[in-house]
């Protein structure tokens, strides 16, 4: 019977792309995106650890590799609309990644202390794409925001100019007034930065 030499210390390994590596894991948008991690471990039961696993360090990589594309698969990199949790949320992804690779090394006799994202990036292959994409809606929700800006300042405006009696308008002329006003409004704040 040979005998294999554990290591009680705390591990620590990094994740890294590779041309070894399998392709890149796709997020919830159906993107290659490609995630670095880093993992914080020990060998709790050198017993289990011994007789349950051949190599301690590839079945740990594989348990994080796994619990990757299952919480990568649920989330976007980014979110091009409000209120979509993201990969970019890197505590909540940790917690998520540390209970799934922990709950699959223990059976191994593995501890796991954290699982951390330390880069999150979409695969080459899409990566400009998907840069414009997000400069792009930036750019929407920045105009989102200039149009609220001006619609809010017309309306007091025109609150203003009404309740203290320097204009009297019919509906097709409180319409004009509006347009001409938000078209004011807009051009001078976009040529205004």
């Amino acid at each position: 019977m040979s005998h294999r030499r554990n290591d009680f210390r705390i591990g620590s390994s990094t994740s890294s792309p590779s041309s070894e590596t399998p392709p890149p894991t796709m997020n919830a948008d159906g993107v290659a995106v490609e995630v670095v991690l880093h993992v914080v471990w020990r060998v709790a039961d050198t017993a289990r650890a011994a007789h349950a696993v051949d190599d301690v360090a590839r079945h740990l990589g594989e348990c994080a590799e796994a619990a990757l594309a299952r919480v990568v698969s649920r989330r976007p990199v980014d979110a091009f609309r409000p209120g979509v949790p993201t990969l970019r949320h890197t505590e909540a992804v940790a917690e998520e990644l540390t209970g799934l690779v922990a709950g699959a090394a223990a059976v191994a006799g593995l501890e796991v202390f954290a699982v951390q994202p330390v880069r999150i990036a979409y695969a080459p292959e899409v990566a400009e794409a998907m840069g414009r994409r997000r400069l792009a809606a930036l750019d929407a929700l920045h105009r989102d925001a200039l149009l609220a800006e001006a619609v809010d300042a017309v309306e007091e405006t025109v609150r203003r100019l009404t309740a203290r009696g320097l204009v009297e308008l019919d509906a097709r002329e409180h319409k004009a007034l509006v347009r001409d006003l938000t078209v004011a409004f807009c051009a001078g704040r976009t040529a205004g930065g």
